[in-house]
């Protein structure tokens, strides 16, 4: 793990990036997207998660998330693991076409690594980037809702179900999130791109 992508502060927000081995498309499935999402919400509920900004792409997902408990990279571990082994359990017993050659993908990942005994199904590391400044948090938010836009899955950032930019926008999504405050604009800077209002235009 590269030294600037350590988690030094377990109390502060931290925008995190999750990814798939092998950016293996998992997440086109419904049914694995909403393990995350329970997951998510479960973390939220009783482990002290919280959550500013989410969201699911086909092989990796964004976050920015902060610990109550000031264990944030427990907490993160604790997610990928019980995400990780719901969504092999899924792949398993449920009808996946791809079963065969995702779970020969997942298997062959533990070969350069012993910490999975069977399958590995996260990329190690989180990609952690600590939030500082407001101005920061809100670039992390437009880059996290404009994921989907960027990939052409949809026109506009709160169009995307499986992203908080609806929690944004309208005040509900599929999952209770912490609304950011709003960015301090600096009317010297003509192109501020973090004001969330630009979705919309």
């Amino acid at each position: 793990m590269k030294e600037g992508y350590i988690i030094r502060d377990q109390d502060k927000p931290h925008f995190i990036t999750c990814t798939v081995i092998d950016w293996i498309d998992v997440f086109p499935r419904k049914t694995y997207r909403d393990i995350v999402i329970e997951t998510l919400k479960y973390c939220i509920k009783n482990k002290g998660m919280i959550v500013y900004s989410y969201v699911i792409m086909t092989n990796h997902i964004h976050l920015i998330v902060q610990s109550k408990s000031h264990n944030l990279s427990d907490l993160l571990r604790d997610f990928k693991k019980f995400t990780a082994k719901n969504i092999l359990e899924k792949i398993k017993s449920e009808p996946e076409s791809r079963k065969e050659w995702m779970l020969e993908r997942f298997s062959k990942a533990i070969e350069t690594h012993n910490r999975n005994k069977c399958y590995q199904f996260w990329q190690y590391g989180n990609h952690a980037e600590e939030i500082f400044t407001l101005h920061f948090m809100w670039d992390k938010l437009n880059y996290i809702h404009l994921n989907p836009v960027r990939a052409g899955f949809v026109e506009k950032g709160y169009h995307y179900l499986y992203s908080s930019a609806g929690n944004y926008v309208f005040g509900k999504g599929l999952l209770e999130v912490e609304i950011a405050e709003n960015p301090i604009i600096d009317p010297t800077k003509k192109n501020e791109f973090w004001k969330y209002n630009n979705y919309d235009e």
